[in-house]
């Protein structure tokens, strides 16, 4: 283990973990290119001790960094240096084009170690730090994004910030080069310290601003007229021949499709329903989704949904399954609940972990390129497919000359469901010789939020596919979730490689609510609404603001320069939204009026920002459009012994119901256990030996129904 260049040697102790950690199998594959003779790396870091696969992948860098802790800013004191705080993830391909270019460099490396405090953070373990430093990132440039790039005071202030620097000036055009700002800012830091602390503190009182800024709460619950607001604004901005919002790049999240198809059941309004319709369609054909293997990369770099971004995360594929899944329910398209039956079979044959739960993502990049492993010159597919490849190319869009680099990404420029069957065949032999090159890596760490989206995506759409292996994959991971995630009895946010760690967040808390509720919904089993209920209890009591709504952390969490109010969406909706969503829902489906009014609380508290800025809360409209008026609490009976009815089910399935709960039971045992945690559900009975489906709207019940048609009747 050769010295890391510029940096003191490291403790004894702390030499021998390393060194004993050298000895062992890597966790991660080692990326450098600082080899010896024998091919080991030649340098090594304290991130080697870590458990994130994104630390870990810089644990061989020659920057002698640290994992976030109170050790490296109390050592940045000591030594009077500023922290240089970098953040990104383990499938971010600008990340990894930092480390090459700048974090493997031996002389930005050396000026980092010599003159600097360096500290890693995997933003998805620790999405608090993430939201404080993004926040002061947007402040200084107006946008963000990762890698993240960040200098502090020792009290973890920052002073300054950006994203991505190349490592010298004229690497890239118009980009100011890594190993510039780090003279500067060294030089800086030494010799203007009133410069240093007028920076520190305008940009940490912005930070705190915009993380805690609390407007007063509306008096009333919000109208239907925010939500009209947002679908005129999506209105404004829609891509007609695309879908989506107008412009690149093009995020599946930027339209919220979910909203729009509640909107248009509620309104008859078929603007919305279009918008939708076309979103879904043409994300679908396009480049974003992977046509041979199911699920959608991270978003398209042009305006057409053509050339993806191509690493693929979990969230992204949960919460889309979900939309296509509705997308099928709300207007019988059979190419949307083909797409939600491919991305679930995705997230099952290529995210599933032997210990039930799934991993997070998998990375853009492969064979050093980035989506090298998904795309297909001509020359491969006319070998591959021989004398089907012409008709294969032409569905797919595949060219001579390629659309990237040379090679095809392939789509379905004219939609088709007959052709694209008949071409099954073809697809499936790909996407089998796809498989023995080499794979994009996998960050395995489970998380908790996302693999509570999981659940969601096979429980919901399980239920409306009729699909049981998914729902038992969803029972499983939960099982697997609600135990090795709470060794001691509070949810942690991440597991991996047989340990858990880091407090579990509101996103965590809220999002496997959410999916256990889901879960409930297509198994009517006790258990998980039990388990829902138990976490929004947590959610309350560990989370809440007394002015209405949560804050992204616990009240006993680690103290950083700001507690988050969790309001806005992104790439994921916010925890605060979809907390407000489920506890409506438990409260009509248990008829437990406080978890409505905490829920309202939050609609309330929300009600400034919803006004404002619609688009950017658009999983609180989902709440708010649930709240607007009663649900349909629809609960099934049938007889002990007998299996649960499917004629009534499969109405449940065809028809699109967003404000509609839903539970059952066998008459007995489980009706009763059931009737402890759901209430009202024990008043109900079997009609004459026959099976029932009992229809309410705030507590007030039809006559129930026997059969499919008289179920329909009561859902119209």
């Amino acid at each position: 283990m050769d010295p890391l260049p510029g940096a003191a040697p490291f403790p004894p102790e702390l030499r021998a973990r390393l060194e004993a950690a050298l000895g062992a199998p890597a966790a991660v594959p080692p990326r450098t290119r600082h080899l010896d003779a024998a091919g080991r790396p030649r340098f090594a870091n304290r991130l080697l001790l870590a458990s994130s696969p994104y630390l870990l992948q810089h644990a061989h860098d020659p920057v002698d960094w640290h994992p976030w802790g109170d050790e490296p800013f109390a050592a940045a004191r000591a030594a009077g240096r500023p922290v240089f705080l970098s953040v990104g993830y383990s499938t971010c391909h600008w990340c990894h084009v930092m480390e090459e270019e700048s974090f493997e460099d031996l002389e930005v490396a050396e000026l980092l170690n010599r003159s600097f405090v360096c500290v890693k953070v995997d933003r998805e373990e620790r999405p608090d730090v993430d939201a404080v430093y993004m926040a002061a990132v947007q402040a200084l440039h107006g946008s963000g994004g990762w890698p993240m790039s960040l200098w502090l005071t020792p009290d973890r202030e920052p002073f300054f910030g950006g994203t991505y620097f190349p490592a010298r000036d004229g690497d890239r055009p118009g980009a100011r080069g890594l190993l510039s700002l780090l003279r500067e800012i060294a030089g800086l830091y030494a010799r203007d310290p009133g410069r240093v602390e007028r920076a520190r503190a305008s940009l940490t009182a912005v930070v705190r601003e915009a993380l805690q800024a609390a407007p007063p709460a509306a008096p009333a619950l919000p109208g239907p007229a925010v939500i009209e607001r947002a679908v005129s604004l999506c209105q404004r901005g829609f891509d007609p021949a695309e879908g989506g919002l107008r412009g690149a790049p093009k995020f599946p999240s930027s339209l919220p499709v979910r909203l729009l198809l509640r909107h248009q059941a509620r309104t008859g309004d078929p603007a919305s329903r279009a918008m939708a319709e076309v979103t879904l369609t043409r994300m679908a054909a396009g480049g974003i989704y992977d046509q041979l293997g199911g699920g959608f990369h991270r978003y398209a770099t042009d305006p057409r949904w053509l050339v993806p971004h191509f690493e693929k995360m979990l969230y992204d594929n949960a919460l889309l399954a979900v939309a296509y899944a509705e997308g099928w329910q709300a207007t019988g398209d059979p190419g949307f609940a083909r797409v939600a039956r491919e991305t679930c079979d995705y997230l099952l044959r290529e995210l599933s972990l032997p210990e039930g739960a799934f991993a997070s993502a998998t990375d853009a990049d492969s064979e050093g390129e980035e989506g090298r492993h998904f795309v297909w010159s001509a020359r491969e597919l006319r070998e591959a497919l021989g004398a089907e490849a012409e008709r294969f190319m032409a569905h797919h869009g595949a060219t001579e000359a390629g659309n990237f680099e040379g090679r095809n990404v392939l789509h379905v420029p004219r939609p088709d469901e007959t052709e694209h069957a008949a071409l099954a065949g073809a697809r499936a032999r790909l996407l089998d010789l796809r498989g023995r090159r080499p794979p994009p890596s996998r960050d395995d760490k489970v998380l908790a939020g996302w693999n509570g989206l999981a659940l969601s995506a096979l429980a919901v759409c399980g239920r409306v596919l009729d699909e049981p292996r998914w729902i038992a994959a969803a029972a499983r991971a939960a099982g697997f979730l609600l135990g090795a995630l709470r060794p001691e009895g509070r949810l942690l946010r991440v597991w991996r490689a047989g340990r858990a760690s880091v407090p579990g967040a509101l996103e965590d808390h809220a999002f496997l609510a959410q999916g256990l509720l889901d879960l409930h919904e297509a198994t009517f089993a006790p258990r998980w609404l039990e388990e829902a209920l138990d976490l929004c209890r947590e959610i309350e009591e560990r989370f809440g603001d007394q002015r209405g709504g949560w804050f992204a952390t616990a009240a006993d969490a680690e103290r950083l320069l700001a507690r988050e109010r969790p309001w806005r969406d992104g790439a994921e909706p916010s925890g605060a939204s979809v907390a407000t969503h489920t506890l409506l829902r438990l409260a009509a489906l248990t008829g437990r009026a406080s978890l409505r009014e905490t829920a309202e609380r939050a609609l309330r508290a929300a009600a400034p920002l919803l006004e404002e800025h619609p688009l950017s809360t658009a999983e609180m409209l989902l709440a708010l459009d649930f709240a607007l008026a009663p649900a349909q609490e629809v609960v099934l009976v049938w007889p002990r012994g007998a299996p649960p009815p499917a004629g009534l089910l499969a109405v449940l399935r065809e028809r699109y119901l967003p404000r509609a709960v839903r539970t059952g039971a066998a008459e007995g045992p489980d009706l009763e256990r059931l009737a402890r945690v759901a209430g009202g559900a024990a008043r109900r009975a079997c009609v004459a030996g026959r099976a029932a489906a009992y229809v309410c709207r705030g507590g007030a019940c039809e006559l129930p129904a026997v059969d499919a048609e008289g179920l329909r009747r009561l859902l119209a």
